[in-house]
């Protein structure tokens, strides 16, 4: 039988959580330089998890070195590796090169510059409940569900909790803060999951100003009014 999710997350949450910044990035890790995957799962986990590193290196080492026997892989009782694009000989020896890395990060005080998030895992993890309203509510669905954009945030915001919400304004204005343009905002967007255009007569960076000015602006939750619309 499968894993439970208890002996999942204990073995291999953080592992898995690597693994998967990896997903649309090539395994080109080396000895003496990390792949920009790598770097980017470091650079957001020293900001906002620290502690996980060194689990993580715990995990990957451990896998490694210790790979499932034939009892648990008949019994499917074992991690399943996402294709990272190399072949399953190199694979113990690659999860060796990432621990190595992320041991050097803990020990050396090795940690990424703050910057733009430079890959898909990157901006879910950045902006994780941007990423939910975008993806679930702005997806290529929308005209199909709702009547308009103020339609769409309107039933988001009926159906979220308060304080899930001000978590979403602290996204929004964080991708503000970080002065894109307009090309950059698009790609942002895309990356966090919407797949149709903002409304008329707005761009990419224009439309999340408007929606930071409707989220903070006491718009009653209605996703009506002056924040959505044109002017």
């Amino acid at each position: 039988m499968p894993l439970k999710p208890r002996e999942h997350d204990a073995k291999y949450g953080e592992l898995d959580q690597v693994v998967r910044a990896y997903l649309g990035q090539p395994a080109d890790d080396d000895p003496e330089r990390p792949s920009a995957a790598l770097t980017a799962y470091l650079r957001h986990t020293w900001q906002a998890r620290p502690g996980a590193i060194a689990t993580a290196e715990r995990q990957l080492r451990d896998l490694a070195e210790n790979p499932p026997g034939r009892l648990r892989t008949r019994l499917g009782e074992y991690y399943v590796l996402p294709d990272v694009g190399l072949p399953d000989a190199e694979i113990p020896g690659w999860l060796l090169v990432l621990a190595e890395h992320l041991k050097e990060s803990v020990e050396q005080g090795r940690v990424p510059a703050p910057e733009t998030p430079q890959t898909h895992w990157e901006w879910q993890a950045r902006f994780p409940e941007l990423g939910q309203l975008l993806g679930g509510w702005f997806s290529q669905d929308m005209p199909d569900e709702f009547a308009d954009h103020g339609a769409a945030l309107a039933d988001y915001l009926g159906s979220t909790a308060p304080s899930v919400i001000a978590r979403l304004v602290g996204e929004v204005h964080e991708l503000l803060a970080l002065g894109l343009d307009d090309g950059d905002y698009g790609l942002a967007l895309s990356e966090l999951g919407m797949e149709v255009d903002p409304p008329a007569p707005y761009g990419a960076g224009a439309w999340l100003v408007r929606l930071s000015a409707h989220l903070t602006g006491g718009a009653g939750g209605t996703g009506e009014g002056p924040a959505l619309r044109k002017p």
